[in-house]
């Protein structure tokens, strides 16, 4: 089945770059495209997509406002942020939401593509390294407005899998980091979100910052 996919972006020339670059894969399909906040919740709720491609800075309501309200409804959909380097910090925020990654708009085309496919399997879009820093950056310097959900019901081995998520490591790469069959890894991530009420491993990553676990780098380490 092919992945139905929302885009919101306030310029027209993207939102229409973007269409057609997405529709152009046999394994996705265009459902609705938004202005703005409001156009892409009724648009979203409209015609159910499995991922909603949302740009940050929206007018009338902002792509993180769009985004938590959408992640509030039952069966949401995936949401796949777009973001420049001056705005990471609300990026930060949207993760923390529950959006499940961002790309940067100057993404390679295949990249784009990649980066929904990834997103609608129910992954998160953690691998780039420029990904990883810039959640690791701003889970140091972010206001903490909730405490972490405690990690005291996690067994030691589901710590060190949590661990190496939070680095951005696949579970096939999980796997041959801790000896252990990629099937396994796959049973402990499934423990560990369903431990912590987590969706998925951009969640993940951000609980293992906010609650000690890995220690972020400082500010302005590579």
């Amino acid at each position: 089945m092919s992945v139905r996919v929302a885009i919101a972006d306030d310029q027209a020339m993207v939102r229409a770059g973007f269409a057609a670059l997405l529709g152009a894969d046999a394994g996705i399909e265009i459902v609705g495209e938004a202005a703005d906040g409001l156009e892409i919740l009724e648009v979203a709720r409209r015609t159910r997509p499995d991922v909603v491609l949302m740009d940050v800075r929206m007018p009338r309501l902002d792509g993180i406002a769009a985004a938590r309200q959408l992640l509030a409804d039952d069966d949401p959909p995936r949401i796949l942020m777009l973001t420049t380097f001056d705005i990471d910090e609300y990026v930060y925020d949207a993760i923390r939401a529950g959006a499940s990654g961002f790309l940067l708009k100057d993404a390679l085309p295949a990249e784009l593509v990649a980066a929904v496919h990834v997103v609608a399997g129910g992954d998160a879009l953690l691998a780039p390294s420029v990904t990883r820093r810039m959640i690791e950056h701003f889970v140091s310097s972010a206001d903490t407005r909730t405490a972490p959900p405690s990690l005291e019901a996690l067994t030691e081995r589901e710590r060190e899998v949590l661990v190496l998520v939070a680095a951005g490591r696949s579970n096939r790469e999980i796997a041959s980091d801790l000896v252990i069959a990629e099937q396994t890894v796959k049973t402990h991530v499934s423990r560990i979100f369903g431990k912590l009420g987590l969706r998925d491993r951009a969640q993940a990553v951000v609980i293992a910052y906010e609650s000690g676990l890995v220690a972020a780098r400082p500010r302005g380490a590579s």
